[in-house]
């Protein structure tokens, strides 16, 4: 049945449960009806969801935008397990063959072998670059001559594709995907070109590796062109070697993120003879035909014909060619025996060059959406729960996915259609200046360079993307970064707060009753519960729910702490690390674990029996210093005694205990201290601000009595010394300007007034020194002889002041 253009067609909701069943009132936007529906697992009796998520394909390092679909992906994973209480089967796979994988395993596999056996750079690699450089120009900036020399390259770019460079478009639609690939080919011509110039001027101008850098990228796809087909396709190690590597840095980049392994992870090269299995059925079942090459297509008109619907998610993109031609991939050959344009291909003859298995259609390799159906299909049977996966997946991957799915569970005994998936989840992209993250575009970031640089906090990563949502696309700003930022700070000292509040006895006037403010406290706690819940119920909405953490955490900061029994603060500390815990910002700690807060609020175990003992002299050396009374020495010697027992005790030498030693002598250096009290005030704010600042440890003074709050130095303290450092560093040279300037007015005034005119570009002047003649004999104008006075009176009252200084 042909689904009209723009409009998708039904949607079967899953039997309801039976009228005891207590289900969540979860509802879930579904791709599938482009609205929210009440989520009902098919084994609701048990609670039991059935989730397949699409995978990678390994062949490149994982981006941030991965980043976003994975950490996103595991954040409502965590959510139905730990809030909703779900049991649930997630199954992921690996996608280990297809063209991208083919092509780089190929390119990476044949650049290898022509860079391999030379130290040095040849007349070879110059040519062979020359020629690249013009098959790259001639495939990707046709609007550059192929044959253009390498030193007009970068200026025929520039004049060529001005208007893309300069932000515009190629056409009438707004910049985007197709303008950001010009400018990266653009940019990959240009280092290319630079150094086969340099290269072409002398041989010996690039290292080998300089050389290589900066031409691989269009040496690679030129050496594929050439000697692509001559690969054995039967040594699969070449391609298996890229993929290995890049799955195993993929689940080591996730669980750095913090995202749960899968129940189930399947690949591609494992289920050969099932795919295989899947194709045959499809065709028995009569929804596929095979050509005379050996591959299998799917017969899209045959599928509707038998009242079937193609295109359930996005049925206006169903005749996008340039999104079918990128679902078939970029080895497809094209045919004339499809019996449409739109027929997919679910098995692939495999062309010279490429890895095959058997088949009874010949030797070949399974068509990428076809991967999933059998994957999915044979873990979790003829109907899922959740199918989840990137915005860009929809059209046509998933649809295809789904078309074949149904085709192969197709009885056409039962009148109405087989539904494989109930919900189907699209995660948004992540953006770059209006581009979304993309190997294809090389404008990514990849998760190993974010976290090792330090850009960003796997913690700092998740809590952007629930401020986001889940479904909507995120764009990376500056005012989103703030916002993050500011949210685990309010978090991370609401932590340390509450904790210090529950650990130590201050005064409070609310133990054992209730007081207006405490109850008006519950009352928020409870509206903040509700609506965090609400917000998840309303298909994981986690915006609104962190806007309900924020909110508690605010009311409970301006509240008066006296009027807030510790039970009240212990309850509010609980739901809010259990709000986290579900999320996933707290490492995989459980939502039920009775600590409260999160790693990162302490400092280390090892440092708190030194830096408490530090922390507690500090505060009596304090407080005795601001007495009216004053502090004497002897004081300080029996204080800094108990210091000494403690770092005598034992042996075993640290920064902590070598900070305590440091203390102490310093503190004995003040016996010959004229002001005894300043001095001492003074060793504590170095104490502070220095020997424990450089052990990440930071000493919180407060202004009522309670001794100082010992925490981790933070970004956010980091951030504020240094905005109070550049404050001091400009107040200081503000001063040092002011200095120079007074000197330097000091130095003009040595100038005597009356002297100030006389020189070559004058030649006669008045008693006062006034010029009234230029150097050529003629009078000076009145205009100018106003302006000369003016001057000459300025000078006055400066030369007057340095007489005046200068005795």
């Amino acid at each position: 049945m042909a689904t009209s253009a723009r409009q998708q067609p039904p949607w079967a909701p899953p039997p309801q449960p039976e009228p005891n069943v207590d289900l969540p009132s979860l509802r879930i936007w579904n791709s599938l009806t482009r609205s929210k529906n009440l989520f009902v697992p098919i084994d609701w009796r048990n609670k039991t969801v059935t989730w397949y998520a699409c995978g990678p394909t390994v062949y490149d390092d994982a981006h941030l935008g991965h980043a976003r679909n994975y950490v996103t992906t595991d954040i409502i994973r965590r959510i139905l397990r730990d809030y909703f209480k779900y049991n649930i089967t997630f199954v992921m796979n690996f996608t280990d063959v297809d063209d991208k994988i083919i092509l780089r395993g190929r390119q990476q596999h044949l650049f290898a072998q022509f860079t391999a056996g030379r130290s040095t750079l040849g007349e070879k690699d110059l040519t062979t670059s020359l020629k690249a450089i013009n098959a790259y120009l001639k495939k990707n900036l046709p609007l550059v001559p192929a044959e253009t020399a390498p030193k007009e390259i970068e200026n025929q770019c520039n004049f060529l594709y001005k208007t893309v460079l300069q932000g515009g478009s190629l056409g009438d639609a707004a910049p985007g995907d197709k303008e950001a690939k010009i400018k990266m080919h653009i940019k990959t011509v240009v280092i290319a070109s630079k150094a086969i110039e340099q290269a072409a001027i002398s041989i010996n101008n690039l290292s080998k590796e300089e050389f290589y850098t900066a031409t691989q990228d269009i040496l690679l796809t030129y050496l594929d062109s050439l000697h692509g087909s001559s690969i054995s396709a039967e040594d699969h190690s070449i391609f298996t070697k890229l993929t290995r590597k890049f799955e195993a840095r993929f689940m080591e980049d996730v669980r750095a993120l913090n995202c749960l392994d899968p129940d189930v992870i399947t690949r591609v090269t494992e289920y050969s003879r099932q795919i295989v299995d899947f194709v045959e059925k499809i065709q028995r079942n009569g929804f596929a035909y095979a050509t005379s090459d050996g591959s299998v297509y799917f017969d899209i008109n045959a599928f509707e014909a038998a009242q079937n619907h193609y295109a359930r998610l996005e049925p206006w993109n169903r005749n996008d060619t340039t999104l079918l031609a990128d679902g078939e991939g970029a080895l497809t050959a094209s045919t004339s025996e499809k019996r449409s344009d739109a027929d997919f291909a679910l098995w692939k003859s495999s062309k010279p060059g490429e890895p095959s298995w058997p088949s009874p259609w010949g030797k070949g390799r399974p068509g990428w959406h076809i991967e999933c159906s059998a994957m999915a299909s044979d873990k979790l049977g003829s109907q899922i729960d959740i199918h989840s996966g990137g915005i860009d997946l929809a059209f046509p991957h998933h649809d295809n996915e789904l078309a074949q799915s149904e085709a192969f569970w197709s009885d056409k005994t039962q009148a109405h259609q087989h539904q494989w998936v109930n919900y189907f989840m699209h995660m948004g992209h992540l953006s770059i200046q209006g581009s979304k993250m993309s190997k294809s575009l090389k404008n990514f970031t990849t998760i190993r360079e974010a976290l090792g640089k330090g850009n960003w906090t796997p913690r700092g990563l998740r809590i952007l993307f629930l401020l986001g949502g889940w479904k909507e696309g995120i764009e990376i700003t500056d005012d989103l970064v703030k916002a993050g930022s500011a949210w685990e700070d309010k978090v991370n000292n609401f932590f340390i707060n509450t904790m210090d509040a529950l650990a130590n006895d201050f005064p409070t006037d609310a133990e054992g009753r209730e007081n207006a403010e405490a109850q008006k406290l519950h009352e928020v706690l409870e509206g903040a519960q509700k609506a965090a819940h609400d917000a998840l119920c309303d298909s994981f909405n986690t915006p609104t729910a962190m806007a309900s953490i924020s909110d508690i955490i605010s009311i409970y900061n301006a509240a008066d702490k006296r009027s807030i029994s510790k039970d009240l603060t212990l309850a509010i500390a609980k739901w809010v690390s259990s709000m986290v815990n579900i999320f996933g910002l707290n490492g995989n700690v459980l939502a039920d674990e009775p600590a409260i807060g999160w790693s990162g609020i302490s400092i280390p175990e090892e440092a708190k029996p030194f830096i408490y003992l530090l922390s507690s002299m500090r505060d009596d050396l304090r407080k005795k210093a601001k007495s009216q009374d004053g502090l004497t020495f002897g004081e300080i010697l029996a204080i800094k005694d108990e210091a000494s027992v403690g770092v005598i005790s034992t042996h075993v030498k640290s920064p902590y205990t070598e900070t305590v030693s440091r203390f102490v002598f310093d503190l004995d250096a003040t016996v010959k201290s004229d002001n005894l009290a300043k001095d001492v005030l003074k060793l504590c704010d170095r104490l502070r601000d220095t020997y424990l600042w450089d052990l990440d440890i930071y000493l919180q003074d407060r202004d009522d009595d309670r001794p100082a709050l010992i925490r981790p130095v933070t970004r956010e303290l980091r951030a504020a010394k240094q905005e109070r450092q550049d404050r001091e560093s400009q107040r200081q040279q503000a001063k040092v300007d002011r200095e120079k300037e007074a000197a330097a007015k000091a130095e003009r005034g040595r100038l005597s007034h009356l002297e100030m005119f006389r020189t070559s570009e004058y030649s006669a002047w008045d008693t006062d020194g006034l010029p009234v003649r230029d150097a050529e004999g003629d009078e000076i104008t009145k205009s100018k002889a106003k302006k000369l006075r003016k001057d000459w009176e300025r000078q006055k009252k400066l030369h007057e002041v340095w007489l005046k200084s200068n005795g």
